[in-house]
């Protein structure tokens, strides 16, 4: 930790080269990062709303969703950027020395700029759509801001290193993250999972189960704040201390990626 501290003059460079990069000679240059989301967040609202009929089945369907991939978004892109970070900049690695940890922790301050302006203009459209996030509930987005990072700065290490030597794992990390966003209450409700697995006849574990995957409680807690259209009983019981349980446990295994990235890195400059 002192070494990244250390450098992290050159930990801003980089948070701040990858931003520039994504829409580097575009006209608009970062209003883009403004521009993505709304397009989004209209599409979500008369595509899958109007013309697929969600919005009958969800209240405030455009926020619900745009809501959850919002926290999604942070989540993504920190493991996809972080997981290619080091293999990204080999040229560096091979010749200067500096933590090889600033690659993906720049990647994962990138991904933290975009989540920003997501997030401003979600809150723009709440207010716009006549729901503004004027509680207490507002208060969720810090547990689940702070589950997406720790569990995707974890995997995000474990991947960068692990990638360097089979470059595989950055098409793996696409698949996974696809499958971690349909297992996630994004376009459908948590309650809808309930009620299909009582049908099924599991067992009432099954969706304790479902809920503990940290994303599916981000996003559960990104509803909580944004989406003022949802009832307690949209949400599983003692939402807070479940996120709570989340950070607990996902902070050892974020010391665990670390160390596990730390072992991988001595031959990165050979491989690379």
């Amino acid at each position: 930790m002192r070494s990244i501290f250390a450098h992290r003059q050159l930990l801003g460079l980089l948070v701040r080269r990858d931003v520039k990069s994504r829409y580097k000679d575009s006209a608009l240059g970062l209003l883009w990062t403004l521009i993505n989301p709304l397009v989004q967040l209209v599409v979500y609202y008369t595509v899958m709303g109007q013309f697929l009929g969600a919005a009958r089945g969800i209240d405030d369907f455009a926020l619900y969703i745009f809501s959850g991939l919002t926290i999604y978004v942070l989540f993504s892109e920190t493991v996809a950027g972080a997981t290619a970070s080091v293999v990204a900049n080999a040229g560096l690695v091979k010749k200067v020395y500096v933590p090889r940890e600033v690659f993906p922790l720049a990647s994962v301050g990138s991904a933290s700029f975009t989540f920003a302006m997501q997030v401003v203009v979600l809150v723009i459209a709440c207010f716009v759509l006549g729901a503004p996030p004027l509680s207490a509930d507002l208060l969720f987005a810090i547990p689940a801001v702070l589950i997406m990072l720790i569990f995707g700065t974890a995997l995000g290490l474990l991947l960068a290193g692990l990638n360097v030597y089979l470059r595989d794992m950055q098409y793996l990390s696409q698949i996974v993250l696809m499958l971690a966003m349909w297992s996630s209450p994004i376009v459908y409700g948590w309650t809808m999972v309930r009620d299909t697995f009582a049908l099924a006849g599991l067992p009432s574990w099954a969706i304790d189960v479902y809920t503990a995957n940290p994303l599916t409680l981000a996003v559960l807690g990104f509803h909580r704040a944004f989406w003022t259209a949802g009832e307690p009983s949209d949400y599983p019981s003692q939402l807070l201390l479940r996120m709570a349980i989340a950070i607990v446990v996902g902070l050892p295994l974020l010391w665990l990626c670390h160390r596990a990235f730390a072992r991988l890195q001595g031959n990165f400059a050979q491989e690379l």
